[in-house]
């Protein structure tokens, strides 16, 4: 074995963390009888050889030491050489980067080149996976499957041996992934699609185990989601209650067996390891998570049927289906839009389950939520109420953090979040989120305006003060908390130098959201504004406007804002000078100069502001539209204009737009995939309200030009 290993030239080439001459080593460690020390070795090879999938000369010289390994029944654990062939022979290149080319500098053309160097060479190889589908170790018929439908030239060959091998076959999770395997053959050979579809079909519905049957619903929903029987619903429910009464064991999770003597090596891999036993511990059938996310990617749009498998899911009584649940209804709701008060009921029951991450994965889900947590409010009252001792969490660096379930009341609007704010106000160190939840309750959160005053008025202004000091400024912004003007001007005045633009930005939000309470900042304000080119000028003007409403006396300082250099400083001058309405029209030209500005958001600040200036439509809508197109982030600030103008203003392409995006059952930030995480259910729902608005409403100005 390892023939010609030590003539290549390992010393001339490179890896993620520098010179590969360590790469023979790591190589010989795959071979080694010691499981900690083959855990290791993988570990070097995924994390070094192999780093984030990159290929390099390093990568491409391994190639045929592993399929060496792969190959020799002498050797253990092979299973996991198949799965790191499958991956460096596995990356292909859309025809944006095939196309993209001549823009690459000649590192990334090396790059381009490696990968596609890398997908010939494995793929000259993967024949010999034809023989190890049969192989004794069940972990090598484990990876074999997805490797050829990988990688094999021949698809219909592998598609036709994997039907063979099924009936043969007697590991329930091998069996799963050679369904596994013609699922990603159909969707990478559309034409082999329908015979493959014909398959999971047939192995849907026929009287197979149902772990089998789910994993081909599940494929089946990847590849052929039209294929699908119409009670899908049903039919994987009762999947699933005939697995929990069934027998059944852990899934293998590659490298070193479960139990072995790898455990706590430290690596990567026994780490992976090991957090997969946890979340599989006491569970009969925890690989059905894997599956059940795979369907409903398939289902994607389906919200109906997803949000019925999802309520079924929560009834179970097993405590892991319900975790898996939780998890995927917070994707769920979080992509597509829907009916979701039942769904969300139902995580909120979890609240209170005695499974410690049931629990927590629940008050997480309704944590993103916001006024869609709303169903569970009761749930959340009850899970605060009972342990005011986790109202706050501390972390082991940075500040403490107010308990999920504490937020996800506060989100939801209930003022039966106050009593926990009000106690982490208290602390001797405020956690960081505070000033960003009492925003949701609104005029409710008014009693907390005392202690955020009186907290931010013993913030000393050293250099860790805009850690301490910007949760209160936030939560007082948010209250309009006028009273509190003094001690913000104080943050104003003597804001440290380190980070003490962010603490300015945010004092003089603050009291810019007093309004004429802040009376007692306008000196400071007034000095501010009048150095034109600093980065506080156009907010301090803003600020300004919002205390006196005096136009002259801000109007020069905007002016000067829109020829700032940062387009920051231009979009606040922007803001401001649309809130004075047609006392800026001298600033008019500037703005349409604006309208073709590189700075997306620039453009829309601007066009926006030139219409709450002018009144004219017509020049700015075209312009708001196609940022709208370009970027789905700016659709809510879009949004907010076009309510204003009202159907009337805005015209008939706009109106088009509105209602397209009405009908969309994707949220507006949603991403190709079958789950939302990360996604803005809140600003999504505002967005689908605004846009109901500026349908229904007529401002009266009509359409001007």
């Amino acid at each position: 074995m390892f023939t010609g290993i030590d003539e290549v030239d390992w010393a001339s080439m490179r890896h993620a963390y520098g010179p590969a001459d360590d790469v023979p080593v790591l190589l010989r460690g795959l071979a080694s009888a010691d499981p900690a020390e083959r855990e290791n070795a993988l570990d070097g090879m995924y994390g070094a050889v192999h780093h984030q999938g990159d290929v390099y000369a390093c990568t491409l010289a391994s190639i045929p030491f592993l399929f060496e390994l792969a190959v020799d029944p002498a050797i253990p654990d092979r299973g996991g050489v198949i799965e790191l062939l499958t991956s460096i022979g596995g990356i292909e290149l859309d025809e944006d980067e095939e196309d993209g080319l001549d823009d690459l500098d000649a590192e990334e053309i090396e790059g381009v080149a490696n990968y596609a160097m890398a997908a010939a060479a494995v793929s000259a190889g993967s024949p010999v996976f034809f023989e190890l589908v049969a192989d004794e170790d069940p972990g090598v018929r484990l990876a074999a499957p997805l490797a050829l439908a990988t990688l094999h030239p021949a698809p219909g060959r592998v598609l036709t041996l994997l039907r063979e091998r099924l009936p043969v076959e007697s590991d329930g999770e091998v069996r799963r992934a050679l369904v596994e395997a013609a699922g990603r053959i159909a969707l990478r050979h559309r034409s082999l699609a329908p015979g493959a579809a014909d398959w999971l079909s047939r192995l849907a519905s026929e009287a197979y185990p149902p772990g089998l049957r789910l994993a081909a619903l599940a494929q089946l929903a990847r590849c052929a989601p039209d294929a699908l029987p119409g009670d899908v619903v049903p039919v994987v429910s009762g999947l699933l209650r005939d697995l929990r009464s069934g027998p059944g064991r852990p899934a293998r999770t590659g490298g070193v067996p479960a139990g072995g003597d790898g455990a706590g090596s430290g690596g990567l891999t026994g780490l992976l390891r090991e957090l997969s036993a946890g979340e599989s511990a006491g569970r009969s059938a925890p690989w059905t998570a894997d599956l059940l996310r795979t369907l409903h990617a398939g289902l994607g749009d389906r919200v109906a049927d997803r949000t019925a498998l999802l309520k079924d899911q929560l009834g179970s009584p097993d405590p892991g289906q319900r975790l898996d649940a939780v998890r995927m209804s917070g994707g769920l709701i979080g992509g597509w839009r829907g009916s979701y008060e039942e769904l969300v009921r139902l995580v909120g029951t979890q609240l209170s389950d005695p499974e410690p991450r049931l629990a927590e994965a629940a008050a997480y889900t309704l944590d993103g939520l916001c006024a869609l947590a709303v169903p569970a409010g009761d749930a959340l009252a009850r899970r605060v109420a009972a342990d005011p001792g986790a109202w706050v969490r501390e972390w082991a660096s940075g500040p403490p953090g107010l308990d999920p379930a504490v937020k996800a009341l506060a989100k939801a609007g209930d003022i039966r979040a106050l009593p926990a704010l009000e106690a982490a106000l208290d602390r001797p160190e405020v956690p960081g989120d505070v000033g960003f939840v009492i925003g949701f309750l609104g005029d409710a959160a008014a009693p907390l305006a005392g202690p955020l005053r009186r907290r931010l008025g013993e913030v000393g202004l050293d250099e860790d003060a805009y850690d301490r000091a910007s949760p209160l400024l936030a939560g007082l912004t948010a209250l309009r908390a006028g009273e509190a003007a003094p001690e913000v001007l104080r943050v104003l005045r003597e804001a440290p130098e380190y980070r003490g633009e962010w603490l300015r930005t945010a004092a003089l939000r603050a009291l810019g959201s007093f309004g004429p309470a802040a009376r007692c900042a306008v000196p400071e304000l007034r000095r501010l504004a009048g150095r034109p080119g600093t980065s506080s000028a156009a907010e301090a003007a803003e600020a300004l406007w919002a205390v006196t409403g005096d136009a002259d006396a801000v109007l020069p300082a905007l002016a000067e804002g829109l020829r700032a250099e940062q387009a920051r400083d231009c979009r606040t001058a922007a803001s401001a000078l649309g809130a004075l309405g047609p006392r800026a029209a001298v600033v008019a030209p500037r703005l349409r100069a604006l309208l073709s500005h590189g700075e997306l958001w620039l453009r829309v600040d601007a066009a926006i502001a030139l219409w709450e200036i002018t009144g004219r439509a017509a020049e700015v809508v075209p312009v708001l539209l196609s940022a709208w197109e370009e970027n789905c982030h700016v659709r809510i600030r879009v949004a907010e204009c076009l309510a204003r103008m009202g159907p009337g203003g805005a015209g008939s392409e706009a109106t088009r737009v509105l209602r397209a995006e009405l009908l969309s059952v994707r949220r507006h930030t949603a991403s190709d995939g079958g789950f939302g995480a990360g996604h803005n259910a809140h600003g999504d729902e505002r967005l689908l309200a605004l846009c109901r608005r500026a349908l229904q409403e007529d401002t009266g100005k009509g359409t001007t030009s």
